[in-house]
């Protein structure tokens, strides 16, 4: 390519999006940064980074999902990589019912699963175009196991998982669609969390082979792989430091 690929990726005003963006920054990709809140840090963010825009805008809007990925093309003319890693819970026990109520579905769902699906549709024209485009979606590990911040989040990923297949077996040649299952990865989503982090964090690290939690980094070189693996499509890649195998 005679120009620098260009990469959007959703919720990256901190967290693993903003490590993804810095990540692929490092490679010489050109990124868009995104967030439906938090402008002032992913505008910060964006400083910092060669060349790099922030748009804001919620994923879970039709009419904002479109004109994200349109402000992507109108900033470099081009777009050739979409990350799907804006992402939203609740920490609900597994147990409760009644606290999963018909809104926390809603709310989880709507960014998502319905946000994902409209990001890639409003973007599929434009990655199609470059000839060697790549989406990646943040999914999760609770997508296969009987774990995870609520019930409806853990659905909501395992839909994401099968979107990925499905799409990998209908877009590709020209886009490869892939998929990211995290294990519990240190950020400020898990604040909240309370004692249910800190009981996780000692499980992992006494109990998973690499002895440690994952770090925003972690997920951020499994994008930078698939991104680049050209052979490689509806593959969901479990990046838990070995926790599946315990």
């Amino acid at each position: 390519m005679t120009e620098s690929r260009v990469a959007l990726i959703t919720g990256s005003s901190s967290g693993i999006g903003a490590s993804i963006a810095r990540r692929l920054a490092r490679e010489g990709i050109r990124v868009v940064l995104n967030s439906a809140r938090s402008e002032s840090a992913g505008k910060a963010l964006a400083a910092e980074l060669p060349g790099a825009v922030y748009v804001q805008g919620s994923i879970a809007d039709a009419a904002d999902a479109r004109r994200v990925v349109q402000s992507a093309v109108d900033a470099f003319g081009r777009l050739d990589i979409l990350v799907n890693n804006a992402g939203v819970t609740r920490f609900i026990p597994l147990d409760d019912l009644a606290a999963a109520d018909a809104d926390a579905w809603r709310e989880i769902f709507d960014v998502n699963v319905i946000g994902t699906w409209q990001m890639i549709t409003a973007a599929a024209p434009h990655l199609s175009a470059s000839g060697a485009a790549s989406v990646v979606n943040i999914s999760s590990v609770s997508a296969t196991r009987a774990l995870g911040s609520s019930v409806p989040y853990a659905v909501s990923k395992a839909a994401v998982n099968h979107m990925t297949r499905l799409l990998a077996s209908q877009l590709g040649p020209a886009i490869r669609v892939n998929a990211i299952a995290p294990g519990l990865i240190d950020t400020p989503w898990y604040e909240d969390a309370g004692q249910v982090w800190e009981n996780s964090r000692d499980w992992i690290e006494q109990n998973t082979p690499l002895r440690r939690v994952g770090t925003p980094q972690d997920v951020a070189e499994a994008t930078l792989y698939l991104v680049n693996a050209a052979y490689t499509t509806g593959d969901v890649l479990t990046v838990d430091g070995g926790r599946h195998v315990v």
